[in-house]
């Protein structure tokens, strides 16, 4: 099943309306598609092709989705990858819903009180979960061969592809890190130490050996065989807390998956170590304004609110109870009463009830990779993971070709031994009546959850369309200390996005300072998160993928069906 780049160019051409006119590169795929028979939106234009032709080759979401999240493993690697945590939501076509958990973990043997903190480097890697959650879904849910859900990703690390703008960009934020590093440098450096430029192009074929023993192998080959060796030993020599024991004891682990209900819709995410219980708490905040009947400059304070409200339980999220609680509209009732949505209102008015928690590292620099994909008999799977920061913990071991995440040494905060990580990944799905209507989700760390109510607020309240709601602007309630979100009686800060031609203008600046705020804007790229989703329009019988517009990544459809 290795696609000859003929085919490729096949698949660009339907994929830009069947003009008949091929695009140059893959990243002439539109963001925006749609089809009958399903659709996959991607943050790199290739994995989401990959995922679009396992529903030419008759696969369902699953397939689609897993063949895409390897692809990313290959072609946007500064994101997310084999030695990464994936988080993944399913809807069956029955309707049932199920989540999986391949969350890194740190061994049980790990010690969080006399490890060193650490940025980067051997000492940051926990057990990587994305291939056992990947293999799970796959064996569980998919139905076409493992052979064919990694073919496009083997050909891509064997072949090679060209390196996109902002990948080129992140991969040369981090040369100096990685060249401490004989795997890293090996892997991901040209022979004189300088990273590969955008439009060049960029072959892995350690990758693609690990690629072809876990095609022919599976998940033991990670965890329990000759790779699982190679990882040990590695890491141990260089100080590193992750053995063969800590390997073959990792498993990805049924996700719980938390409901809420949003203005008559119901909203399912995952609960522990993805934060769905804050998305669906936040939006339960929302819902005590008329999010549809606002100015454009009033939604945006009311989500920022809803958001800084929302943000104060990270921290109370412990066991299921919390759960129930924090997802429960009595729960929003109770912290509603804290919304500042009156002018003049001064800072920490009425807040003394609230307790600050949570991780204070929100606001770090955008990172972590989604996808979503949907099929023709309804399964649709909403699907996270990541590295951490820019390539993670920047170690590869020789010969393996893919990068460990950070897990680890205090970037994620305090993390016990056998603990999984928690983190902000939230995928996230909306339906009426037992029918699905939005499943999405995002990257960007912190903003992540920030991110995904924005596009629920503005498709489900403000009557957008996909297109549209990705395009719009967002707010976060903080600046770079974060202040706003972690201490109650802090000083409030807002920062508000502006895009080329278009974002918050002065006038919501104003808005927002009459009510207490300190104001930024900002218009760095990524910087608010990054949202692929995707939709039922049922007037149409069609599925509607759309990729962010702030990164470079696509939405693709099986051959002939874009719309």
């Amino acid at each position: 099943m290795v696609r000859s780049l003929v085919l490729v160019v096949v698949v660009l051409a339907a994929a830009c309306g069947g003009t008949g006119e091929a695009p140059a590169t893959a990243a002439d795929l539109p963001q925006v598609a749609s089809s009958p028979r399903g659709v996959v939106a991607a943050a790199q234009p290739l994995a989401a092709l990959a995922g679009a032709e396992m529903l030419e080759l008759g696969g369902n979401a699953v397939d689609a989705a897993v063949a895409a999240a390897f692809t990313l493993a290959v072609v946007e690697p500064t994101m997310s990858g084999l030695g990464g945590r994936t988080q993944i939501l399913i809807r069956l076509p029955d309707g049932e819903h199920v989540g999986i958990d391949g969350t890194t973990q740190a061994p049980s043997t790990y010690d969080p009180d006399t490890a060193p903190d650490a940025d980067y480097g051997y000492g940051v890697i926990g057990i990587p979960g994305t291939p056992a959650a990947l293999f799970r879904a796959h064996a569980e849910y998919g139905t076409l061969p493992r052979s064919t859900i990694l073919a496009e990703a083997i050909r891509l690390a064997e072949d090679g592809y060209e390196m996109l703008p902002m990948e080129a960009a992140r991969r040369a934020g981090v040369a100096e890190q990685l060249a401490e590093f004989d795997g890293s440098r090996a892997a991901f450096l040209k022979p004189d130490g300088s990273p590969h430029a955008a439009g060049e192009l960029f072959r892995q074929p350690m990758l693609a050996r690990t690629l072809r023993t876990l095609e022919e192998e599976g998940p033991d080959a990670f965890y329990r065989g000759s790779l699982a060796a190679t990882m040990a030993a590695d890491i141990q020599a260089h100080g590193g807390h992750v053995t063969e024991a800590s390997l073959a004891a990792y498993e990805a682990v049924d996700g719980r998956v938390v409901t809420g209900d949003y203005r008559g819709y119901d909203v399912l995410g995952l609960w522990l170590p993805s934060y769905g219980a804050i998305s669906i708490e936040i939006l339960n905040l929302l819902e005590s304004v008329d999010a549809g009947a606002l100015s454009e400059d009033a939604w945006a304070l009311a989500v920022s609110e809803a958001i800084r409200i929302g943000y104060l339980d990270r921290g109370g999220q412990e066991d299921w109870d919390d759960a129930l609680r924090l997802t429960s509209e009595e729960w929003a009732d109770e912290r509603d009463d804290f919304m500042r949505l009156d002018a003049g209102a001064g800072a920490g008015a009425g807040m003394a009830a609230l307790e600050p928690g949570g991780p204070q590292g929100w606001n770090e620099p955008g990172h972590t990779t989604h996808l979503t994909a949907a099929d023709e008999n309804g399964m649709v799977v909403s699907l996270t993971q990541s590295l951490g920061p820019n390539m993670g913990s920047r170690v590869v071991s020789p010969g393996l070709g893919f990068l460990y995440a950070s897990t680890l040494g205090g970037y994620l905060g305090r993390i016990e031994p056998g603990e999984r990580a928690r983190s902000h990944i939230s995928p996230l799905m909306v339906e009426r009546d037992g029918r699905p209507v939005l499943a999405l989700g995002a990257a960007g760390g912190g903003r992540i959850p920030t991110a995904i109510v924005a596009v629920v607020s503005r498709v489900l309240d403000r009557g957008m369309s996909l297109e549209e709601a990705l395009a719009a602007p967002r707010v976060v309630p903080a600046s770079g200390s974060s202040r706003s979100v972690g201490d109650p009686d802090g000083p409030r800060e807002a920062e508000l996005e502006h895009v080329p031609g278009g974002g918050f203008g002065e006038g919501t600046a104003e808005y927002f300072r009459a009510h207490g705020y300190t104001v930024e804007t900002v218009d760095r790229v990524g910087a608010f998160g990054r949202v692929h989703a995707v939709r039922w329009i049922p007037d149409e019988s069609v599925w509607e993928g759309a990729a962010d517009p702030d990164w470079e990544g696509a939405a693709a459809v099986p051959r002939g069906d874009v719309r």
